[in-house]
Order: structure tokens, then C-alpha cells, then sequence
């Protein structure tokens, strides 16, 4: 098993896991000599379960998007440390997940698919953007990808985070989560809205929400415009 561990998040994470997961395929005996070496000739070595596991504060989603793919023995672990000294540990991936046969009794084939999909996002806390899209009118779509755009191009560091609930939208920490709901979506911003002379009517002050102080409703079209000028007031204050 082998421990890689950065400070910061870092790009070049699952290429460096993927190279030491490599090197210790490929040099089996050189490692078998120095496990003996130090814990003696009666030393033996399990090779069924070679893995890299990744311990860093974040991950890029083209990193979660790779190790998906690749079939790669190797798990992502998020971590935290609070300034009280305390160690939080999130596991992010992880590729060992029970594939158990079906046992088809008569049960729909679309469910036991959807089911199974679930379970993956739950085993694993990886979830996709279509997700929040998935059963919403055309119009709550089209108004969710109008936004995503519109936040996407404000920065190429722009990085998006699905999860169960919402959308992340950050840079260095969240300017925006978006919550799709069946007939309007919710937008929480890193905005004060106590430092904001005239809120609109579809605002709400919600100071110390996770996602931000600033609550923004977006119910129809017509609130599109207001909802980019807020986003962009946001990106400007953190990511700008």
C-alpha cells in the first residue's frame, strides 16, 4: 500500500500515483528483498491488493473524472485540519465497490440501473451535474445551464463541484451553490447583505448559510439577469 500525501491540491497527484503504482509492480523483487532486509528472510509479501491511497485537501474534477476511467487501484481520501488540532478524513473514490451478480426475479431492469447508480454516488461521494438536472422541466434546464455558462466563463479557474443537494461553483472557496429545485432554483452567494444598499425582491438574508449570507431565487427567465449581476458582484469580492 502506498501513502501519498500533499499539502495543497495538486495536478499532478493521480500521474505521480500512477507512476509509484507502476514502480512497485514492476520491481516486485527488489521490494521483496527489502522487506526481508529489514524484517527478515521469513518475510512475505501480499501482492492481491496493491493500492495507492491519495490524501489531499481537494481534488480537481478531472482528477475524480480519471480515476474513475482508468481502473486504477487507487483510493482518494479528503482531508481537514482544524485548528483545534482535530483530523477529518472523507473518503472521495474508491474503485472496490460489490459488483454482486443481479438476481433478476421479475424486477425492472431500469430500477435495478438506477439503483445501482445510487449506490455507486453513495459508495464513492461522486456526483454529476446531469443529476440535478435529471426530471426538471425544460424550462428549469435551460434556466440551470444559462447560469452555468454564465458562471463557468467568468474565470478559466472556475472549478465546478456537484454533490447530493447542490452545485459548487469556486475558486479558491465557494462564490456560489446552486440549488435545483423542481420549480425554481435557489442561488447562495459570498455576498453580505447588509453591505448591499437595494436587494431585489427575490433575495433573502441568510447570514452564516454554508453556501452564503445571500439567498437569490431564480423562478422565471426575467430573474436571470439579476442573478448574474449578484454572481458577478461574488466572483468579484472572492474570485475576481
Amino acid at each position: 500500500m502506498i501513502i501519498e500525501y500533499k499539502k495543497v491540491e495538486s495536478s499532478e497527484l493521480i500521474n505521480q500515483s500512477l507512476f509509484y503504482l507502476s514502480w512497485i509492480n514492476d520491481h516486485r523483487g527488489d521490494f521483496h528483498l527489502a522487506v526481508q532486509k529489514s524484517l527478515g528472510n521469513d518475510a512475505k509479501v501480499d501482492w492481491s491488493g496493491v493500492r495507492v491511497i491519495c490524501l489531499a485537501p481537494n481534488y480537481k474534477k478531472y482528477d475524480l473524472h480519471a480515476v474513475q476511467v482508468m481502473g486504477a487501484d487507487i483510493e482518494l481520501w479528503r482531508y481537514r485540519l482544524f485548528k483545534n488540532s482535530s483530523l477529518f478524513l472523507e473518503e472521495v473514490f474508491q474503485r472496490t465497490v460489490s459488483t454482486s451478480p443481479d438476481i433478476v426475479t421479475g424486477k425492472n431492469p431500469v430500477m435495478i440501473a438506477a439503483g445501482k447508480k445510487a449506490a455507486l454516488a453513495r459508495a464513492t461521494g461522486i456526483y454529476s451535474f446531469e443529476q440535478h438536472l435529471s426530471g426538471k422541466s425544460e424550462s428549469i434546464r435551460e434556466m440551470v445551464l444559462d447560469l452555468r455558462d454564465h458562471i463557468m466563463n467568468l474565470d478559466p479557474a472556475m472549478d465546478e463541484v456537484p454533490k447530493k443537494f447542490y452545485i459548487a461553483y469556486k475558486i479558491s472557496q465557494n462564490i456560489v451553490v446552486m440549488n435545483v429545485r423542481t420549480q425554481k432554483i435557489r442561488l447562495y452567494l459570498k455576498l453580505n447583505p447588509k453591505e448591499i444598499t437595494s436587494l431585489p425582491g427575490n433575495s433573502r438574508d441568510l447570514s452564516g448559510h454554508f453556501g452564503g449570507d445571500l439567498e437569490l431565487t431564480v423562478a422565471s427567465p426575467s430573474d436571470l439577469p439579476i442573478a448574474k449581476e449578484f454572481i458577478n458582484l461574488a466572483y468579484q469580492k472572492i474570485g475576481g
